[in-house]
């Protein structure tokens, strides 16, 4: 993970829950998306819920229910308010491209409980309603009170030497043996929908 500026949530242990990256990236790219879940325990149990449907039914229950609605807005503020101290903490000041713009589909919807766990995770609970009830609905796999850590990470395997996240090319083409994508800018006639 790169351009990580604090650890906001952290395993009874010690280990780090959640990392917060830098509102604006180390090679200028503004970056909306600050709370990332670090541990696999939590990414996993997370997951599950994802692929059981639980961001539809979120967002059924947004449309139809308005204070939890007017609660995720409010998250979704909150979320605006950390990442903004959290660029000042780090010396990034403010990043006008990215103003307004949250993560995880806030305010409207859900698209990613894992920005919404380690929001909630990062603030503490009754911040993010959703962010909370996918904790609550992980407890069979992870509990903030417990730690999970032992074997949950491979400290056997060898540490990447290079930044191989999604987020750039870097690595790509000897990962998965094609070309890095060319990012088209919207509307150029090279760009596809």
């Amino acid at each position: 993970m790169r351009d990580v500026v604090e650890i906001p949530a952290r395993c009874v242990c010690g280990n780090p829950l959640v990392a917060a990256t830098a509102p604006r990236l180390g090679n200028g790219t503004p970056f909306p998306t600050t709370y990332y879940l670090t541990h696999p325990v939590i990414t996993s149990a997370v997951s599950r819920l994802e692929a059981a449907g639980l961001m539809n039914e979120m967002n059924e229950r947004l449309t139809a229910d308005e204070p939890l609605a007017a609660a995720y807005r409010a998250a979704h503020e909150d979320y605006l308010a950390a990442r903004a101290g959290i660029g000042e903490r780090a010396g990034i000041g403010a990043v006008p491209e990215i103003d307004g713009i949250s993560a995880g589909g806030m305010p409207t919807r859900v698209k990613c409980l894992h920005v919404l766990v380690g929001h909630s995770l990062a603030a503490g609970p009754g911040v993010n309603p959703l962010g909370d009830e996918a904790i609550a609905g992980i407890r069979e796999w992870w509990t903030a009170d417990r730690c999970y850590c032992d074997g949950a990470w491979d400290t056997a395997g060898e540490a990447p030497s290079r930044d191989l996240s999604r987020h750039g090319p870097q690595g790509l083409p000897e990962i998965v043996g094609r070309p890095a994508p060319v990012r088209k800018a919207a509307g150029s006639p090279e760009a596809t929908p």
